[in-house]
């Protein structure tokens, strides 16, 4: 029954994200669904709330929902889920988002993974790739080296400006390294994060003209 309700949700959420830009569309999915089950290699999970969060993490995402839209709770409500599961997935989902540093701290091992797995994902080559996709679709500049990186923002300061695509590297993505809560994470995180190092500093070197 639970590999039947996982397939149902699946095909209603990769609609979603096929209209969504490319980076949260369908492949981000499937990326955060591989290094979940990476990081449950190491850590006893309920694999079944862990895939149903992922796959639902982002279809209300506040980026891309519509007004009067509650594309999260239809889908939960379609599934023929136990109260308390409907609780428990709703309870990791928002434990997933940054929200600028102000995010609900992960409290379950299945909220730790999805939480972690997502993460990942933001991080790394893959994590570069996706930052210039959002900024392309959104139009904002590359790079503004003389942009102040904000700190202890509020959701709603860190979702209202558009600040250029690299300065979201120092307003998040090199945080996440240390926000990492399960161990297989960490280990993860550590290499992408040196790679993100490394493509600033040569970014900056050629837009310094010293490269």
């Amino acid at each position: 029954m639970t590999k039947e309700i996982i397939e149902k949700c699946e095909m209603a959420v990769k609609e979603i994200y096929n209209t969504f830009d490319a980076s949260h569309d369908w492949q981000h999915i499937k990326r955060v669904m591989e290094n979940a089950k990476k990081i449950m290699q190491h850590e006893k999970a309920n694999s079944f709330l862990v895939e149903l969060a992922i796959l639902l993490h982002d279809v209300s995402d506040p980026k891309y929902r519509k007004q009067g839209e509650d594309l999260e709770t239809e889908i939960i409500e379609s599934l023929g889920l136990s109260s308390t599961e409907k609780l428990e997935i709703r309870s990791i989902i928002g434990s997933v988002s940054f929200k600028g540093g102000q995010g609900i701290q992960a409290e379950t091992i299945e909220a730790r993974i999805v939480q972690d797995a997502d993460r990942l994902d933001a991080i790394g080559a893959i994590g570069i790739a996706r930052t210039f996709a959002f900024g392309g679709a959104k139009g904002r500049k590359l790079y503004d080296w003389q942009e102040e990186p904000r700190q202890n923002m509020s959701e709603e300061e860190y979702r209202s400006k558009p600040t250029s695509s690299v300065t979201h590297f120092y307003e998040k993505l090199l945080l996440l390294k240390d926000r990492m809560t399960t161990d297989a994470g960490k280990q993860i995180a550590e290499e992408r994060h040196q790679f993100m190092l490394s493509f600033l500093e040569q970014l900056q070197k050629e837009t310094d003209g010293k490269a």
